[in-house]
């Protein structure tokens, strides 16, 4: 079987294999970790879901089929967030050592990993000549961002991740700062 796929494409698409073993792995590290049953069927089920996309990407890679797409992540979550600051938070610090592991640590590595991992993705589908790798790419982009917006959710209900706002001067400002265009 010959392989046509451009280099910069495999370069790019081995990253991300590589960060989404290590993302893998992160989570399974945290899993006994988990204080909160809530966090850790998230934890659980977004460890499920990257490995099977995981593998769905390295099959697709290997046997370069013609009909092996991703599954989506299920979002059917009705989100009301929390804005504003806590003035009674708790200033954060680095752990002294792994048992000081606590479910806002734990899911504040999750947001970042699925952020990371979001962007790293999407960033291969715009090298990827490959039109079905593309779309993987830009679906496996798309589920990252949908399981940090649901670890996002719960952090912000936990208080883990607030939301800063201006005042209402400010942000109408900002929002009419530009107008649509009579081109």
């Amino acid at each position: 079987m010959q392989v046509q796929l451009g280099a910069h494409e495999l370069i790019e698409i081995n990253e991300v294999l590589s960060c989404m073993v290590n993302s893998i792995n992160q989570f399974q590290i945290y899993k006994p970790y988990c204080q909160d049953q809530e966090l850790k069927n998230i934890l659980e089920n977004q460890l499920s879901f990257m490995t099977n996309e995981y593998n769905s990407i390295v099959i697709t890679l290997q046997q370069k089929t013609t009909r092996n797409q991703l599954p989506n992540v299920d979002q059917k979550m009705d989100v009301t967030p929390i804005y504003g600051i806590n003035k009674n938070s708790v200033p954060e610090a680095p752990n002294a050592s792994i048992n000081q592991l606590n479910d806002r640590d734990i899911s504040s590595t999750m947001n970042g990993s699925h952020k990371a991992l979001a962007v790293l993705k999407m960033q291969a589908a715009l090298e990827c000549t490959d039109s079905q790798i593309r779309e993987m790419m830009i679906q496996s982009s798309k589920n990252c961002a949908d399981q940090a917006f649901e670890t996002w959710t719960y952090m912000n209900k936990k208080g883990y991740y607030q939301v800063p706002v201006f005042d209402q001067a400010t942000s109408k400002t900002m929002i009419n700062g530009f107008q649509q265009s009579s081109f």
